[in-house]
């Protein structure tokens, strides 16, 4: 593949991909939007406190159906007779695997708030929500899957029109049904539980054309081809599994500082994370089939070069997206602020030009965790992925809470993702001079 198609590919697939996934994220947006509004802060602070669900859910059908659908990519291209196997059996799958979610929301649902620190109060306001989408787990999952192959199967613009769209069906659903229907908390969750049913029918669009060569092969479960998906999808789910522990961690650690008032302003925070990240994933999601491609193909040019595409595209997007929240902090702060709380105005924001000063880091992280995923390299991705997800955030959250407190928590996103990318590039630079010994 000659550099210039590179790059016009490169291009297409990852601003196609960023369209997607800050399409994906607005609903998220919307959600809290209209939930502070209806709700006020009592009702954002049961959204985030309950938000690791979300990101467990989701982050088991992205390993799922990204790591599948590389597998399915590259045996196509080595014309491996089952690589037609992968989309069932990740199909099936996440269906059995949602079943444990839809359980746990029905039967025990204001336990697993009380888990995650909720009081009685906020268990009152956000039990409904929680119960409602835990139920709806197996169509978040496969949406996932859908998604992951169409965009693996050379259709990248009909990827980003599903998400776009079943975004935007939450969105338009979410005011429906929590203003003139007067469902509250209840409709916001209907909404968000049936736009995945959107995304999978858009995807539907192109399994059905004659452009599709995925097929729908029947076949008993596999565990080993689950494996043999999942390794590859790792770093997917760590990415979306830190969200997670992330929001758990930092809810726990304001919680004992501040109080509910804490918790409600790092919901601002992690709402605008969800979309800085979203930007990210899309440059890593964009740039993997076509790294995918390159490597089966052994033109390791062509990987080399959109690797360098994919790094300096997040560095650069990083700084624009940062200049914007420093410059506008107290104009998002005071979206989500409804009853204009003076408190959570004053945390929010300090909180938004200190926690953002990581995303430079974390661009170049999740673009790394997406190369190594998408060249095969499963154990680089997931050290990258754990290192930051989990290892360094916990231990920087709680360290830097307890010497600096509020400053500290803030800070420590940032610390985190700064000492992963050290990490990674000494992982990259031990790669290149094996290359060179060669």
């Amino acid at each position: 593949m000659s550099r210039e198609k590179n790059r016009k590919n490169f291009s297409k697939y990852v601003s196609q991909n960023i369209l997607g996934m800050i399409g994906f994220s607005c609903y998220v947006l919307a959600d809290s939007y209209f939930i502070s509004v209806a709700k006020g802060a009592d009702g954002l602070t049961a959204l985030n406190l309950v938000m690791p669900l979300y990101s467990i859910i989701f982050s088991i059908g992205e390993m799922i159906g990204v790591g599948s659908a590389i597998r399915y990519a590259i045996g196509k291209i080595k014309k491996d007779a089952d690589a037609d196997k992968y989309f069932w059996n990740a199909l099936i799958w996440c269906i059995m695997l949602s079943m444990i979610f839809v359980l746990a929301g029905v039967f025990f649902s204001e336990d697993i708030m009380r888990i995650l620190g909720a009081d009685e109060h906020i268990i009152f306001v956000g039990n409904n929500y929680t119960k409602i989408f835990m139920c709806f787990a197996p169509m978040f999952m496969c949406n996932y899957v859908t998604n992951a192959f169409v965009r693996n199967d050379g259709a990248p613009e009909i990827a980003m029109s599903a998400t776009l769209f079943s975004s935007l069906f939450n969105i338009v659903f979410d005011y429906i049904l929590m203003f003139p229907m007067n469902l509250g908390m209840e409709g916001a969750a209907l909404a968000t539980a049936l736009s995945p049913i959107i995304g999978m029918g858009i995807c539907c669009i192109h399994f059905f054309s004659k452009k599709s060569s995925v097929r729908l092969v029947v076949c008993r479960p596999s565990v080993k081809r689950l494996v043999a998906g999942s390794q590859l999808g790792v770093s997917a789910f760590v990415g979306e599994m830190s969200s997670a522990v992330i929001t758990l961690a930092f809810n726990f650690v304001i919680l004992r500082l501040t109080g509910n008032v804490g918790v409600a302003a790092y919901g601002v925070i992690a709402n605008i994370a969800i979309v800085t990240t979203a930007v990210f994933n899309g440059v890593a999601q964009g740039s993997q089939p076509l790294i995918s491609k390159c490597f089966g193909k052994g033109d390791r040019e062509g990987c080399l070069q959109l690797k360098k595409m994919g790094y300096i595209t997040a560095f650069v997007l990083a700084g624009i997206m940062y200049c914007i929240l420093f410059t506008f902090s107290k104009e998002f702060v005071a979206i989500f602020n409804s009853e204009g709380s003076e408190m959570m105005a004053v945390y929010a924001d300090m909180g938004v030009k200190l926690y953002f000063t990581g995303i430079f880091f974390a661009g170049l992280n999740i673009v790394g965790s997406g190369v190594f995923s998408a060249t095969q390299e499963a154990v680089k991705a997931a050290v990258v992925s754990v290192a930051r997800g989990f290892v360094f955030i916990l231990g920087f959250v709680f360290l830097l809470s307890y010497l600096f407190e509020m400053t500290g928590v803030w800070l420590a996103y940032a610390a985190a993702e700064g000492a992963t990318c050290v990490l990674m590039f000494v992982m990259l630079i031990s790669d290149r001079s094996k290359m060179r010994n060669k």
